[in-house]
Parts: structure tokens; C-alpha cells; sequence
């Protein structure tokens, strides 16, 4: 249970955690909030598995993951098992959705969708927390110090 939590003091947790958890907090608002020009929940739990066609619990663990994962990800809190929840999260929207599309973002508007570009640079970020943990001024810290 400590290797949940465990950490050290330094600054690339606090770094790495920070980055993914404001970048990815906004995604995670659109799908459950509809903020940012979301479809909110009930919006992208139709989309997600109708459209999609993905189960209803993957769905609704996609929705929640991303928005509560990443309050985490700012608190320090479950860092790891968040990581790893967005590196299945961001693995299955390459597969599902990107990869078809290539590599790159749609800068200029010649693609039909958006490639795996940024799901790649969020799976690193996730893979980095994964090896350091939570890092500095985090609950992840505090919970490991006290469990001994």
C-alpha cells in the first residue's frame, strides 16, 4: 500500500503532475461538465456508447477519470494509479480514434480528425509519474509519511 503513495521530496513530480493534471483537468470538464464548449455528461456518455460503441462503464470511467483524476493529479493525491489511469485513457483514444488520422495535430485543417501527437505527450508525462510519484507539497507525501 506505501508504494501507492511513496514519493521523494523533488521537483519533478510537482512538475510533471502539475502539467498533465491542468492540461488534461479541461478535457475532463468538457466531458463531464460541458464547460470549454463540451457536450457534458450525459452528452458524451451518448457519444462515447453510441457512437463509439464502448461499453457503458468504460464510458462513464473515461468521464470520470479524466475530471476527478485530475483534481487529484493537483493535490498530489493517487498520483500512480492516476498515471496509470490516464496511460490506458490515452492509449485507448489512440487506438479507437487517432491513429487512423497519423501522427500530427490538425494544424491546418487538411485532416479528418486529429492525430496521436498530444495523446503521446500525455502518456510520457503519465509514465514519468508512474517512476517518481507525486513529488513535492503533495497528499501523496504526507499519506506515505504517515503510513511509515
Amino acid at each position: 500500500m506505501k508504494a501507492l503513495f511513496n514519493t521523494d521530496d523533488g521537483w519533478s513530480g510537482l512538475i510533471l503532475r502539475l502539467t498533465l493534471g491542468l492540461v488534461m483537468l479541461p478535457h475532463g470538464a468538457q466531458k463531464l461538465l460541458g464547460w470549454f464548449g463540451g457536450f457534458g455528461f450525459d452528452g458524451t456518455m451518448g457519444f462515447f456508447t453510441q457512437k463509439m460503441g464502448l461499453p457503458w462503464i468504460v464510458a462513464f470511467l473515461v468521464i470520470m477519470g479524466e475530471f476527478f483524476g485530475s483534481l487529484g493529479l493537483l493535490a498530489g493525491l493517487l498520483t500512480r494509479f492516476t498515471a496509470a489511469s490516464f496511460i490506458v485513457i490515452m492509449l485507448g483514444a489512440i487506438l479507437t480514434v487517432h491513429l487512423p488520422v497519423g501522427f500530427f495535430m490538425n494544424w491546418f485543417g487538411q485532416q479528418q480528425g486529429e492525430g496521436y501527437e498530444y495523446h503521446l505527450l500525455m502518456i510520457g508525462l503519465s509514465a514519468a509519474l508512474l517512476v517518481t510519484g507525486a513529488g513535492r507539497w503533495s497528499l501523496d507525501k504526507l499519506i506515505a509519511e504517515r503510513l511509515g
